[in-house]
């Protein structure tokens, strides 16, 4: 039997939320709007995405309420990506698949996430809780750090923005090449 192109007859919350994050772009396209990536451009670099994939991938995500648009330019009229609290709401499924990724591929970590508030230099469990103060911290409060397996000189300017510490969320605002 051919598996079918959506998940409607599955009575489970797991399959409706695969009919809303389970396409392969999707949470890498969520993941870069938790490093501050709002712009259609600096995804589109960022990811090597196509452009017909991202666009389709960004209106879902908004009708869904995961992103928002907010016009940053009027002419021409430009518009910014920003996550809901929705959308922010899925950092702790994020932090984990990064983590279970790490943990059975055998990667080095590319990041590493701390707790801002109380200085921790330990990395973020895996659901986001700090090691040292025992929270589970609020996303604007993750600071996001290169890691030991991370490209110290990547080609495209939104990663090398990335290379620098920063907390989640921020808006990113990549050199021009």
């Amino acid at each position: 039997m051919a598996l079918g192109k959506d998940y409607a007859t599955q009575e489970c919350s797991i399959a409706r939320a695969l009919e809303v994050v389970g396409e392969r772009w999707t949470l890498l396209v969520i993941r870069d709007a938790f490093f501050g990536v709002r712009r259609y451009n600096d995804f589109l670099v960022h990811l090597c995405i196509p452009r017909a994939v991202l666009a389709a991938r960004l209106q879902a995500l908004t009708e869904q309420g995961i992103l928002y648009k907010r016009r940053y330019q009027q002419s021409p009229p430009r518009d910014e990506y920003v996550l809901t609290e929705r959308g922010i709401a899925l950092w702790p499924t994020l932090r984990s698949l990064g983590l279970w990724g790490r943990e059975h591929y055998g990667e080095r970590p590319l990041r590493l996430f701390r707790h801002a508030g109380c200085g921790t230099e330990r990395e973020l469990g895996p659901y986001g809780e700090c090691p040292d103060c025992g929270t589970v911290v609020p996303v604007p409060d993750v600071v996001m750090e290169p890691g030991p397996g991370l490209d110290p000189d990547p080609a495209d300017p939104v990663s090398r923005a990335l290379l620098q510490p920063r907390r989640l969320l921020q808006p990113l605002e990549p050199d021009p090449v």
